[in-house]
């Protein structure tokens, strides 16, 4: 009990004279236009603070490169923005999902190069790559899934045709992001 009342005693040492509840150093006078320019000159900062490079710049493909050097890892649930690859099993969508709306609120194209993936953001552009024969195609994720066990990637058939898939309807792949918004 002694040690609350001294860290009250502190506190009110603190306070500013006049004002019981007010601590020194808050500004008595602020009105709401310097508040809301305070804010302002912050919002137009934030960009700067966390400078990512352009997409073409060199710091970016350095970061790619060292990105590609990482071994792959085994995805995890939730969303992954870190642009490691991935690798698992990999599968096709049926042509019965044809002309269906996908995540992003599109419809599903099977000659498309589109993907459904649990763990990359959508607007993802991933290389996907079949470990058993070394074929890979681009596809971009635009819809959530695989709802299968054990599958990290759903393409859309004719990338699955590039991939030769069609033949097991599931093989190991790796799945590199190019492009993470």
């Amino acid at each position: 009990m002694v040690e609350r009342s001294q860290d009250l005693a502190w506190w009110r040492t603190r306070l500013a004279p006049g004002e019981p509840n007010r601590p020194c150093g808050v500004n008595q006078h602020m009105k709401p236009r310097d508040l809301a320019g305070l804010v302002g000159v912050m919002l137009l900062w934030a960009p700067f603070s966390f400078a990512v490079p352009p997409p073409d710049s060199p710091a970016a493909k350095q970061e790619a490169d060292k990105l590609a050097q990482l071994p792959p890892v085994k995805p995890h649930s939730g969303v992954d923005h870190s642009g490691r690859k991935q690798e698992g099993r990999g599968s096709y969508y049926s042509n019965r999902f044809s002309n269906r709306k996908m995540a992003n609120g599109q419809r599903f194209d099977p000659n498309g190069h589109v993907d459904a993936s649990k763990t990359l953001p959508l607007g993802t552009t991933a290389k996907v790559t079949n470990v058993q024969n070394g074929k890979s195609t681009m596809v971009r994720v635009e819809d959530r899934g695989p709802h299968a066990n054990g599958r990290i990637i759903d393409v859309a058939p004719k990338a699955a045709d590039e991939l030769d898939l069609k033949k097991q309807g599931a093989a190991p792949v790796v799945v590199a992001p190019v492009a993470v918004p």
